[in-house]
C-alpha cells in the first residue's frame, strides 16, 4: 500500500502544472501566515482559493469551486476585519478563546453546513462523481467553520482545521489524490503548531486585559 501511495504521489507530481504548484504553494504559505497571526494570510489564501476556483471549474469539479468560492469570501471578511483598529491604532479583533456561547454558535455553524452538504451530496451523488456525502460534507463543515472562527481571530479555529486536515488526508487519497493527501498532511502539522503559537498569545492578551 505504501508503495502504491509513493507511486501515486510521483504520477501526480509529474502531472501537476504550474498553476496548481502555485496553488498549494500559497496554501502552506497561507497557514504559516495565519500561525503568525499576519494579514498577508488573507492575500495569499486568496490567491489559493481563486486559482482553485479555476482549477475545479476547468475540471467539472462544481462542489469543489463552490467550497473554494466560500473561502475566498470569508478571506475577504477575514481581511476586512483583521486589518481594523481603534483610536489608538491597536487592532480591534484579538486573539481570544471561544466562550460557552461561542461554542454553541460554532457547533450549530458546523451542524447546518455539514447536513446541508451532505443532503445535497446524496441527492445529487450522480453529479458529483467520486464524492463520498459524509467525508466530504464533514471536511468542507470543519473548514468553514474554521475559516470563520479564524477571521475572528478564535483559537478554537485551529481544533476545526485539525480536524479538516484528518479527515481530508484520507479522503482524497481514497479518491486518487495522493499529492493533495500530502498537502494536507502539511496543514496538519501546522495546524498544530498554529494551535500552540495562538493559544500563548490568547493567555498574553488577556493577561493584558487583566492588567489593565
Amino acid at each position: 500500500m505504501i508503495e502504491q501511495f509513493f507511486r501515486a504521489l510521483v504520477t501526480e507530481l509529474k502531472a501537476s502544472g504550474l498553476l496548481e504548484w502555485v496553488a498549494v504553494i500559497s496554501g502552506i504559505a497561507s497557514v504559516w501566515f495565519s500561525r503568525a497571526e499576519n494579514i498577508l494570510v488573507y492575500p495569499v489564501g486568496l490567491l489559493n482559493t481563486t486559482i482553485y476556483i479555476y482549477i475545479s471549474l476547468n475540471g467539472h469539479l462544481f462542489g469543489e469551486a463552490g467550497v473554494n468560492f466560500y473561502y475566498t469570501v470569508m478571506s475577504i471578511y477575514g481581511w476586512v476585519l483583521w486589518a481594523k483598529r481603534d483610536k489608538q491604532h491597536q487592532h480591534v479583533i484579538v486573539i481570544t478563546y471561544s466562550s460557552s456561547k461561542d461554542w454553541l454558535q460554532q457547533i450549530g455553524f458546523f451542524s447546518f453546513f455539514y447536513v446541508t452538504l451532505f443532503l445535497i451530496l446524496t441527492l445529487l451523488k450522480k453529479q458529483f462523481s467520486g464524492a463520498i456525502p459524509w467525508g466530504d460534507a464533514f471536511a468542507s463543515a470543519t473548514a468553514f467553520t474554521g475559516m470563520w472562527l479564524m477571521a475572528k481571530k478564535k483559537v478554537e479555529s485551529w481544533y476545526w482545521w485539525i480536524a479538516t486536515n484528518v479527515a481530508s488526508i484520507p479522503l482524497y487519497y481514497v479518491k486518487g489524490y495522493a499529492l493533495t493527501s500530502v498537502y494536507y498532511l502539511i496543514l496538519l502539522v501546522f495546524a498544530f503548531w498554529g494551535l500552540a503559537e495562538w493559544k500563548k498569545k490568547a493567555q498574553t492578551a488577556k493577561h493584558r486585559i487583566q492588567v489593565n
